[in-house]
Order: C-alpha cells, then sequence, then structure tokens
C-alpha cells in the first residue's frame, strides 16, 4: 500500500514538473499538433492531385516540391533579421491565417473546373513563403515561451509530436486522398492553419521589447545570421550535417511519390504508409534523444547513433513491388531515426549556445541552409527521376544518407557530451558571445 502510495506521488510530481504542464507551452504544442496533422495531408494530397488531375511528370513533381522551400533561399535570411525587430507571437497568427487562405483555394478553384498546375506552383510558393516567417519565428518564440533551461525537453515534446503529425497525418492524408480525392483532401490543411492560429492567439508571453539602437540595413543584418552559424565550428557542424541528410531525404521524397503513383501504380494510401515509415523511425529518434543526451551526450550521441542507423538508407534503393518495397520501407524506418534525434539535440545546441538578439537570425541562416538543400534535393531527384531512373535517384539518395554522420565524427561535436562545455569555447563569430540569460519568461 505505501508503495503504491510512494508511487502515486512520483506520478504527479512529474506530470506537475513535465513541460507540458507549462499552459504556454501547451497552447505552442497544441498549435504545432493542429497545423502539422494538416500539412503532411497536404505533403500526400499535392503531389497525387498533380499526378491523376494534372498528369505532372517527375521534373515537374521535383520542381513543385522544391517551390515549397525555395522561399527559405530567397527570403529567409531577411527575415530572420527582420524578426529579431519585433515581437513574434502576431507574425505567427498572421502567417497561418494567410496559408490558410492560400491552400483552401485549390479545392475551390478544382470544383469550379479551372485548377492548373500554375496555380499549384504559386500556392506552393507562397505558402512557403509564410512558412519562412512562421517556422523562423516559432524557433525564436520557444526560448521566451520555455526558458532555455528547459529547452532540450521542449524540443524533444514538439519534435516528437512533429513525428507523430508525420507519422498520422501522411498515413492519414493517404487514405482521405483515396476516400475524398486529393483536392478535398487539401481542406484539412486550411482548416488546420486556422486552429493553429487560434491557439496561439492564447499564448500570453512577455517578449522582450527588441533594440532599437544602432540597426543596420537587412541585408547586413541577413548576412551576419548566416557568418554568424558558418564562422562557428560548432554551428557550422550541424549545420552541413542537416543540409546533406536533408538533400537525401528530399530526394527520397520526390522519388516516392512518382516511384508508388506512377512507376507502380499503386494507390495513395500505400504511398501515405511508406512516407509515414520514415516518421516512425523520426519520432522513435526524437522519443530517445534525451536518454541518448544523457548517456552518451550530445555530440557523441549524434554520430554513434548516425553511424549505426543512417546506412539502412540503402535498403531503400531495393523498392519495388511485392515484399521489396517494405523492406525498402524498413530501411526507411531505421535511417530516419537520425532525423529525429537531431532535431531535439542539434536544435537544443543551437538555442542554447546563441545569445538572444542573434537567435532569429541565427534561426534564418540554418533555414537558409536546410531548406535551400531541400529545394536542391527535390530538383535533383525530379531530374534524376525523369532522366535517368527514379531507382538511380533513390541509390544515389542512399548512398549519400548512408555516411552524413561522418560529417559530425570530424567536427568539434565529437566528444561533447553536456552542451555547458560549448559555453566558453574560442569562437570566431561576427557578433560577441554574450551568457544566454536563463529563464527569463
Amino acid at each position: 500500500m505505501y508503495g503504491a502510495v510512494v508511487a502515486v506521488k512520483k506520478l504527479t510530481t512529474s506530470i506537475r514538473e513535465s513541460i507540458l504542464a507549462d499552459r504556454q507551452f501547451r497552447g505552442l504544442y497544441a498549435a504545432d499538433a493542429t497545423s502539422k496533422v494538416g500539412t503532411y495531408v497536404s505533403l500526400v494530397a499535392l503531389p497525387v492531385l498533380a499526378q491523376t488531375v494534372l498528369h505532372a511528370g517527375a521534373s515537374q513533381i521535383g520542381l513543385l516540391t522544391a517551390l515549397n522551400t525555395l522561399p527559405f533561399l530567397l527570403i529567409g535570411l531577411h527575415v530572420g533579421a527582420w524578426l529579431d525587430r519585433r515581437h513574434k507571437r502576431g507574425i505567427l497568427i498572421v502567417a497561418d491565417l494567410s496559408r490558410a487562405v492560400l491552400v483552401a483555394s485549390i479545392p475551390v478553384t478544382w470544383l469550379f473546373g479551372v485548377l492548373t498546375l500554375a496555380q499549384l506552383y504559386a500556392v506552393a510558393f507562397l505558402s512557403g513563403a509564410m512558412t519562412v516567417f512562421f517556422d523562423i519565428g516559432h524557433l525564436s518564440y520557444l526560448p521566451h515561451v520555455v526558458g532555455r533551461s528547459r529547452l532540450t525537453s521542449a524540443n524533444a515534446n514538439l519534435s516528437g509530436l512533429d513525428e507523430i503529425a508525420s507519422v498520422s497525418g501522411q498515413g492519414f492524408g493517404g487514405f482521405v486522398v483515396q476516400l475524398a480525392g486529393p483536392a478535398m483532401a487539401i481542406l484539412v490543411d486550411a482548416v488546420s492553419f486556422v486552429s493553429s492560429a487560434i491557439f496561439i492567439s492564447r499564448i500570453k508571453v512577455s517578449e522582450p521589447t527588441p533594440e532599437r539602437t544602432n540597426r543596420r540595413s537587412l541585408w547586413r543584418e541577413a548576412a551576419i545570421g548566416l557568418r554568424y552559424v558558418l564562422a562557428d565550428p560548432v554551428l557550422r557542424s550541424i549545420a552541413i550535417k542537416g543540409a546533406i541528410a536533408n538533400l537525401a531525404g528530399q530526394m527520397f521524397l520526390v522519388s516516392f511519390l512518382v516511384l508508388i503513383i506512377t512507376d507502380l501504380g499503386l494507390s495513395a494510401g500505400t504511398l501515405g504508409l511508406v512516407l509515414a515509415a520514415g516518421g516512425v523511425g523520426s519520432f522513435c529518434g526524437a522519443l530517445i534523444a534525451p536518454m541518448i543526451g544523457r548517456r552518451l551526450g550530445f555530440g557523441r550521441g549524434i554520430w554513434i547513433i548516425g553511424m549505426c542507423t543512417s546506412p539502412f538508407a540503402l535498403l531503400i534503393g531495393l523498392m519495388n513491388r511485392g515484399a521489396l518495397l517494405w523492406i525498402g520501407a524498413g530501411g526507411w524506418v531505421v535511417a530516419a531515426v537520425v532525423f529525429g534525434l537531431e532535431n531535439v539535440l542539434g536544435v537544443s545546441i543551437r538555442q542554447t549556445i546563441t545569445p538572444d538578439g542573434m537567435l532569429g537570425r541565427m534561426n534564418s541562416g540554418f533555414r537558409f541552409i536546410f531548406m535551400g538543400a531541400l529545394s536542391v534535393g527535390a530538383v535533383a531527384g525530379g531530374v534524376i527521376g525523369s532522366r535517368i531512373g527514379v531507382h538511380t535517384a533513390i541509390w544515389t539518395a542512399a548512398g549519400v544518407f548512408a555516411v552524413s554522420w561522418l560529417v559530425i565524427f570530424f567536427s568539434p561535436l565529437r566528444p561533447v557530451r553536456r552542451i555547458d562545455e560549448l559555453m566558453d569555447r574560442p569562437t570566431s563569430s561576427p557578433v560577441p558571445q554574450q551568457q544566454p540569460k536563463l529563464g527569463f519568461h
């Protein structure tokens, strides 16, 4: 009886001390949950719509996918500098509502029979531009919501949520596309953005007032953000590793869309399940990330787990009809573990070692590099798939992904166990390395 009472007390204390007990964080968490499920439904619905209704080929699917991330290359750096001068919450709400209107235009024009591939391109690009504001603002807003001392826990929850949304959204999206058609399935995404805006509007956190003195032009501020990332050996290694993984991952994505729907003639539900397989792996990576950080260390954990899981990407090249499809999907599950792990450990390192006034520019620098890699990967996957073959594109991506862990192995992060080991390191960063404030919210 006494043991049961102790267990209940421990459980109660654990719940009370959990990051999810924070009402403000729960609002951000709920916003993420709703918008990401809708986004992953669209990830299935848009290319299926382009292929089945508008008869798009591999190169056109690659372009459609690339246009969604291209804005990060064009305006990402400037958005980070711009956000460092402003409060973030209102910008997140406007970005959500803008994306809702854009994606809702697709089923409307489809109903009237005037939907074109050019409209899909435009919606992908413009909603991608709004995502630039949302994603960079979201990453810069999080430390104000939870405080730096709880960033690892917050990032673990958000990353885990992202992977759950990936699994449920893509799997659910495939079957919604089968039942309702790809155009009407996209309405789920529009509703999710509206819901996200409502949740964010309920968050009440006092953001520090941005300094208004000695402001440079946005061009110079944007350049400082990118230089800050590239000049710091720790941030640079995380950026390079993430860029390589993103490039290969996007080549996989474009190849899956064409291989399963066009080449193999399988259903949208099957496509959803294959795409969701990567989400399962990423979710497992996010789930174990805090434990890996404690036992193996933040830097050591990234390359050791990467060394063990990334080579399984080579199994993806076996994808074909029958059992080989699921053997390849199994390889994708294991290889994708590193995505979730890095989303927790890598982002926590970035947010902790970066001074308050550089958060927006640092995050925009990373988004510029990561999303640029996604754009290149989408185009490369489409071009290789259309000119040489989809399986060639998959094998190329698998080879790159399998050795990507070596970037961290040969970086200053290799021996790092705790983030505080990085706080007093020498750096050639273009801004003063002030000590971050803890728990300032």
